[in-house]
């Protein structure tokens, strides 16, 4: 895994909050702790990745093999959804062949809950206004309290109650927050306080808003993310801007970026926006050139191809450059530590700002992996 700041650097992302009650300092330091499996949230521990498993859960096979990738991109808190007792009853054979914390989906049978937990779920994700009665939410409660697990108080923006829409005259940030925490007093009623928070919306200047409004009436820490943010481009950009504001005033302690896609591309935008907020180091940063009309190689893709492969490196904390043409591009990755520069069917391999050599095309990308593999001390053919 990459590595996170320590102490003094988290200290840089302590902010003035002004509210109705004054100011007053927000830190993910004042979230309480909560243990998911094997990982640790809140109480200034390092913000996680999650992501959230778009196979059917009953299909042990395929669930398992999305998650080891999802491992493999940097994802550290995986989600699956549990909408039938086969999908239950199919955690316990997912949880012995993945090695990060699973936690389970649950709307509106509360049968499945309680068997998602008995099966070893590390937490459950539940909205109590969809579950049902309180008896119902008390076996849920008490099921968790058993094994030690902490339950998600999930609220989204179309799940609000008719009285709070009444209330506030339609979906707010306001109603998100007063939705959620009367959630949260009906399982502290029932003496369960291993608890986290999400609330989301689609709309992102709302969540933000109810975002900050959450973090000054509560301690528990908040799993941050913008719900049905849409494909690759525009859920990247909404995401982006909602969880970096978010996260930039010290608000949130796990993140989900949700896209319509293959959930690898939600952990390696996770990565990337805490990397750039300075809450996640190490990792290679890859940087590239936007092409013109002197690019001579099919640079787009070997961008990609580069981006992808440079996941694989987390143990190295370096800066990579991609470069599209030979004019520029020694003088451009020259404040990077490794780079390529397209030409006419081949590129230059670049260390420092030195050129290395000349590579064909069709070999850059296997010298660059070369490269890195020496400055990792791995085998080229791990």
């Amino acid at each position: 895994m990459s590595g996170v700041p320590d102490k003094s650097c988290q200290e840089l992302h302590r902010f003035q909050i002004n509210s109705k009650q004054g100011d007053y300092n927000m830190t993910r330091e004042h979230t309480k702790t909560v243990k998911i499996g094997n990982r640790l949230i809140g109480g200034g521990n390092p913000v996680l990745i999650q992501s959230m498993c778009n196979t059917k859960t009953e299909d042990v096979k395929a669930t398992v093999a999305q998650i080891l990738r999802l491992e493999q991109a940097g994802c550290e808190i995986i989600r699956v959804a549990v909408p039938t007792m086969e999908a239950a009853a199919a955690l316990k054979e997912i949880k012995e062949q993945i090695h990060i914390p699973l936690v389970a989906d649950i709307h509106f049978d509360y049968r499945l809950a309680v068997a998602a937990i008995e099966n070893g779920a590390d937490k459950i994700r539940i909205n109590p206004g969809n579950i049902g009665s309180r008896e119902r939410i008390k076996a849920v409660v008490d099921k968790a309290a058993e094994r030690g697990i902490p339950i998600r108080v999930g609220v989204n923006s179309g799940s609000l109650e008719k009285e709070i829409l009444a209330k506030y005259g339609g979906v707010t940030a306001e109603g998100l927050v007063e939705s959620a925490l009367d959630k949260v007093a009906v399982i502290e009623d029932l003496g369960y306080r291993n608890l986290v928070i999400s609330i989301k919306s689609s709309d992102v200047m709302m969540c933000v808003k109810a975002h900050e409004l959450i973090a000054q009436k509560t301690d528990y820490p908040l799993h941050v993310g913008i719900t049905e943010a849409g494909t690759l481009t525009s859920g990247n950009i909404k995401s982006s801007v909602g969880l970096g504001i978010i996260l930039y005033q010290g608000i949130g302690d796990t993140i989900r970026v949700s896209l319509t896609g293959d959930p690898v591309e939600e952990v390696k935008s996770a990565k990337l926006i805490l990397k750039t907020l300075g809450l996640r180091t190490g990792g290679i940063e890859v940087v590239s050139c936007p092409t013109c009309g002197r690019t001579r190689i099919d640079l787009i893709s070997l961008a990609n191809q580069v981006e992808t492969m440079a996941a694989e490196f987390d143990e190295l904390n370096i800066k990579l450059a991609v470069m599209g043409c030979v004019v520029n591009g020694p003088g451009e990755a020259r404040e990077a530590d490794l780079g390529i520069a397209g030409g006419v069917g081949e590129g230059l391999l670049i260390r420092k700002g030195e050129i290395i050599r000349k590579v064909p095309e069709n070999e850059l990308l296997n010298a660059l992996r070369a490269e890195l593999c020496a400055l990792a001390g791995r085998n080229v053919n791990e």
